[in-house]
């Protein structure tokens, strides 16, 4: 068990400092990395929520014929700071591109989905900077059920051994022990990864610093709700969003679906409900929609 953890904690290491990575040389990607200046940058990027639907939100996505994908669904370019070139790699080429626009006559456009960005602040600016005029989706959740779904996947994974409510009267305390870290080694220390369950769920805070820096326009913002239950309409609004042509996908079948074995305590419901509320408000007015988030 601890050869594993050392193996594990060695192989993020290696992630996270590429420039000194050995095994980058015989990574399957190296061939695309060699050929990054010839690749294009993203034209969409959904940047969230955790546990809010965006991995079938994703593979929807690139089904539709002009939507090209990217080699990884998260690339979490902006959240673990690899280089730009790295980044390139996870791209189509500028051939490809040149190809379906100049000789097919059709639409290209590419992007990728890591839903850690729109809960780490300072993304929005590192995001601003590389790729400024791409196209911004957001899909939020009841941050209740989102909060009992992130709970539920850090128990599958083994990396929570609280009940829901311990884990969430210990949130704070938790992460206060990443206090004293700077900003961004904050936002990436393993207490605010695992446990941050009503945090993430903060949804005003979080947009609000994404809206300062990227206009409006390039934002569109679903609820998971209003994709559950009006699919192809939901769909068709972000192809719109895209300019795209209208497309209808068949055999939709959702990615990652969490099967609980116990449901949410009713009472814990309704405290976190209540806690909630009033940063929903904030939510409601800051964007002039109001969410069915009270049930």
């Amino acid at each position: 068990m601890r050869k594993n953890k050392i193996r594990k904690f060695g192989r993020l290491w290696l992630i996270k400092h590429p420039k000194i990575n050995p095994y980058k040389w015989f990574h399957p990607g190296f061939f695309r990395t060699l050929t990054s200046p010839f690749r294009v940058l993203p034209d969409y990027l959904i940047i969230g929520v955790q546990k809010g639907g965006t991995s079938s939100l994703y593979n929807y996505l690139i089904k539709h014929p002009n939507i090209y994908p990217a080699f990884d669904k998260e690339t979490h370019f902006f959240d673990l700071n690899m280089g730009k070139r790295w980044y390139r790699s996870y791209f189509p080429t500028i051939f490809t591109k040149f190809y379906v626009k100049y000789i097919l006559h059709q639409s290209f456009i590419t992007g990728e989905a890591t839903p850690n960005y729109i809960f780490f602040p300072y993304c929005a600016k590192k995001i601003f900077k590389v790729v400024p005029k791409a196209k911004l989706i957001l899909i939020l959740r009841n941050p209740v059920d989102r909060a009992y779904s992130q709970y539920q996947m850090k128990i599958k994974k083994k990396q929570e051994n609280l009940s829901f409510e311990e884990g969430v009267k210990l949130e704070e305390k938790r992460l206060s022990k990443d206090q004293k870290i700077t900003d961004e080694e904050y936002y990436n220390s393993k207490n605010f990864n695992r446990y941050a369950y009503l945090l993430r769920g903060i949804y005003f805070e979080q947009l609000k610093i994404w809206m300062d820096i990227f206009p409006r326009e390039q934002f569109l913002i679903l609820t998971t709700e209003e994709f559950d239950f009006k699919e192809v309409e939901t769909l068709n609004k972000i192809f719109k969003f895209l300019n795209l042509k209208q497309y209808t996908l068949k055999n939709l079948q959702r990615k990652h679906v969490g099967n609980y074995k116990e449901s949410m305590n009713p009472e814990t419901r309704k405290q976190l409900i209540e806690y909630f509320t009033p940063y929903n408000e904030k939510l409601y007015k800051f964007l002039g929609r109001k969410f069915d988030w009270d049930k």
